[in-house]
């Protein structure tokens, strides 16, 4: 039985009905003088272009899924979420959002679902970023043990439960791994994005580095040898300059705080 929407001026109940029907036509009624033919066209039109949305922000869990279950992901989408923005971009966050909070689970979905979906949206959302990189405040040539490394706002360090940059139809894991996986995606100068998978240590140091402001390299690495109980602190603090010296070739560390 088709649902009925509730009373409204003329017009806008015109509006709201054409709209409802176009999300779900099962569940709402099409305009009475409008014929079948020409709203199959826009119902056709609207949710191919959320699929195809949803196609390119998330392409490695489309090719996970059978054809039948990946249509009717996207089509429970289409019809039961409602967007809070109006930027198309933003699809594959609202997606997210949607898958997160408020779809129910499926026996086939995939139990990196999650992850992986976060994952593949970092790669769009770093790739659209307008932030603008801090360089007037930042020494590109400075010590980066005896100052604060400064991390490029553009370079975001991720931590998941799976190895998701891994995950493609010949692997697919089912349960978690024992260790977490950490990953830099960083937009570089020329404006690609990539990936680099760093070990916890690394991890580590970024996560400390971007928690206090003034915090010297130096400082950061001897605090994690401390963490460690590592007995040779000085081979700690000298691995991690080499880290900081590849993150900063990479543009993830853009230099020292001036």
């Amino acid at each position: 039985m088709q649902k009925q929407l509730p009373e409204r001026p003329h017009f806008q109940q015109l509006q709201y009905q054409f709209a409802a029907h176009i999300r779900n036509p099962d569940k709402y009624e099409k305009p009475a003088d409008i014929e079948d033919r020409r709203m199959g066209i826009y119902r056709d039109l609207f949710f191919n272009n959320v699929e195809g949305f949803l196609s390119g922000n998330f392409p490695v869990f489309k090719q996970l899924c059978a054809d039948d279950y990946w249509q009717r992901v996207a089509r429970n989408f289409f019809d039961n979420h409602h967007c809070h923005t109006p930027y198309f971009l933003e699809i594959g966050q609202e997606f997210m959002a949607y898958v997160a909070n408020e779809r129910e689970p499926e026996d086939e979905d995939p139990v990196f679902m999650q992850e992986l979906l976060h994952y593949e949206w970092v790669e769009l959302a770093l790739d659209a970023s307008e932030v603008e990189l801090p360089l007037d405040d930042v020494d590109a040539n400075g010590d980066l043990l005896a100052g604060h490394p400064v991390q490029s706002p553009l370079a975001w360090l991720l931590s998941y439960q799976f190895p998701v940059h891994c995950i493609r139809p010949e692997y697919q894991p089912d349960k978690p791994s024992e260790q977490p996986t950490f990953l830099i995606a960083y937009r570089n100068r020329e404006d690609e994005v990539n990936f680099m998978e760093v070990n916890s240590v690394t991890g580590r140091l970024l996560y400390l580095l971007s928690e206090d402001e003034n915090l010297r390299g130096e400082q950061a690495l001897r605090q994690i040898a401390e963490e460690m109980k590592h007995p040779e602190p000085q081979q700690v603090v000298n691995g991690g300059l080499d880290t900081l010296e590849h993150l900063r070739a990479k543009g993830i560390i853009l230099g020292t705080k001036q």
